[in-house]
């Protein structure tokens, strides 16, 4: 595909778009984050029953796997930055609904409006990949991809800080004030990518899936509640089972339908999207068991007695090690693909647990463990945004993307339900309070294990292309010679080969897209056999320059009518010329 700009060509490539994508992911994970430290104290803030409380929690994780692939389409049909705007939009809507608040309904209804900021995360993806030369490619998706984790890492003892000094309502006017920094950074920095994916929204299929997830993931998170076997929660799974199996067939006969069911069955994409669940699973584990050792007193026999802040501090580093990991994953992406790079890290995972099993006796082991499942977990993170980019056509990146996301966070979701369940079964009660016990720390280490190990699995059978035949492999932005992705993915645009003097192709040649105000338009390199593609954002004359190592520069001047079809247009640069 080619990268390029609609309303601002000119900036379609400038160093400070990834910074800013990657911001609004991080926004996004601070949302999430910021009730963490008030948990315990949340049923008595809100004067409501423990029970009750929780649904300020499940809201959010509804309306966010609701939002994340309705989002993701409404971005590749309308354009994915404005959809960007319209999530964080939402998200500073409900954090200062819920700022101004202490009423129970009114505060579900601010967290439910904050989960529409999930969809962020796929977002930044698309446009990453809209916009962005291959060889920042890789590593700008692994910061992106990683982002919900550096933001979760970085906001738990900050909001642990406000939490213990401020009233706690303090938590979501930050968060309001993030979100409008992130929308105003978006607006002056990103531009909108010209990408679109044809047809229309699928009004029906989105209120299908929604019903179909709020049924599914309804249960997950209030089994432990309503009981596992009671009628309410085996019904509603029941529901769910009905509910997306009709909407699966729907999908299948609509023309243009909300998850292209047919793309997700490929086999990389359906594996990709399985250990994507895994990986969520294997990454909430160690967010739910870590705080609560470090915080249990000492006077339990294992407890490590930490502030709550001290406590956020030492978990911290599982953010930062995720954060610093995407240009080492670009660096091995590079050289040995995304698939090796999901299997290494979880490989470091596996290990991470594994020793932690061992690791619990002091506050610095409990560092040790947050830096390694960090590198493990920004590994297995920064990997599947480009086994999905690779494996789906450029206008089905935001919706392939979004789904994605949905998997993962369905894996967090199912591993608070689980080690929820288990940690209570196993806690002892001590003057009328549930307490932690080491051994079901270690039992929730050992369920990340064996979700880690299943995700191997699953990653040792992707196939060893993460495309199709017809398609080009991504493997990392650092890449430069893999060859362009298809020219009929290129819509409303130029098209063709650069050649030599001879005739014979030339490979690297840049192609840069130039407008009648002299401003680029666009810009790619040739791949190996010398085709090149550029999508052009409106109708009129343009000039495409062209130009490689040992030939002359060669410009031509071409007219696109605009309409949606691909203009063929060699260019042949002629020989080089050396001044007497």
């Amino acid at each position: 595909m080619t990268h390029t700009t609609t309303d601002q060509p000119a900036r379609g490539a400038s160093g400070a778009v990834v910074p800013v994508l990657a911001f609004a992911g991080i926004v996004v994970a601070v949302m999430q984050t910021l009730l963490v430290p008030v948990i315990k104290d949340l049923p008595q803030l809100l004067g409501t029953e423990p029970s009750n409380a929780t649904w300020v929690l499940t809201s959010t994780l509804l309306s966010g796997a609701v939002a994340t692939p309705i989002m993701g389409r409404l971005g590749d049909l309308y354009g994915k930055r404005r959809m960007l705007i319209l999530s964080l939009a939402v998200m500073v809507v409900g954090a200062l609904v819920s700022a101004l608040t202490s009423d129970l309904l009114t505060m579900i209804v601010g967290r439910t409006l904050q989960g529409f900021a999930m969809g962020a995360i796929p977002l930044g993806i698309g446009l990453m990949r809209d916009m962005l030369p291959r060889e920042r490619l890789g590593s700008a998706m692994a910061l992106m991809s990683s982002s919900i984790g550096v933001g979760g890492g970085l906001a738990l003892p900050a909001a642990a800080l406000v939490a213990q000094h401020t009233d706690w309502h303090a938590l979501f006017y930050g968060a309001a004030g993030l979100g409008v920094l992130s929308i105003a950074l978006t607006l002056l920095v990103v531009p909108e990518s010209p990408m679109r994916a044809k047809g229309s929204f699928d009004v029906p299929g989105a209120i299908g899936l929604s019903a179909g997830l709020v049924l599914l993931l309804l249960p997950i998170t209030k089994g432990s509640d309503w009981g596992w076997s009671s009628g309410t929660t085996l019904g509603l799974f029941a529901a769910a089972v009905a509910v997306l199996l009709l909407w699966g067939v729907f999908e299948l006969r609509h023309s243009a339908p909300l998850v292209d069911l047919r793309t997700t069955a490929r086999r990389e994409v359906l594996l990709t999207n399985l250990a994507s669940i895994m990986v969520g699973v294997s990454f909430y584990v160690v967010s739910l068991v870590l705080p609560q050792l470090l915080q249990l007193p000492k006077a339990t026999g294992y407890g490590l007695g930490q502030s709550m802040v001290t406590a956020g501090l030492l978990v911290a580093p599982l953010g930062l090690t995720m954060m610093f990991t995407a240009p080492v994953y670009a660096r091995l992406s590079a050289k040995h693909g995304p698939k090796t790079t999901l299997i290494l890290g979880m490989l470091i995972i596996a290990i991470g647990y594994g020793a932690g099993l061992g690791l619990m006796s002091a506050a610095w082991q409990s560092l040790v463990i947050a830096v390694v499942l960090g590198a493990g977990i920004g590994l297995a993170y920064s990997s599947l945004p480009a086994l999905i980019v690779g494996a789906v056509p450029a206008s089905e990146t935001g919706a392939a993307n979004g789904l994605n996301t949905l998997m993962r966070s369905i894996g967090t979701s199912v591993s608070s339900a689980v080690i929820g369940m288990v940690l209570a079964n196993t806690a002892n009660n001590v003057g009328g309070v549930a307490i932690p016990t080491m051994h079901g720390f270690r039992v929730s280490f050992l369920i990340a294990t064996a979700a880690v190990a299943v995700g191997l699995l699953l990653a040792v059978f992707l196939p060893k292309r993460s495309l199709p035949a017809q398609h080009t492999q991504l493997r990392a932005s650092s890449e430069e010679d893999a060859a362009l992705a298809h020219a009929e993915e290129v819509l409303r645009g130029f098209r063709g080969r650069v050649l030599d003097a001879a005739g014979v192709p030339v490979a690297r040649a840049k192609v840069t897209l130039i407008d009648r105000r002299g401003r680029q338009a666009g810009a790619t390199l040739s791949a190996e056999d010398g085709r090149y593609a550029l999508a052009v954002p409106a109708e009129g004359a343009y000039v495409l320059a062209a130009k490689a190592a040992g030939h002359g520069p060669l410009a031509s001047s071409a007219t696109h009518a605009g309409d949606d079809r691909a203009i063929d247009l060699d260019l042949a640069l002629p020989a080089e010329t050396v001044d007497a």
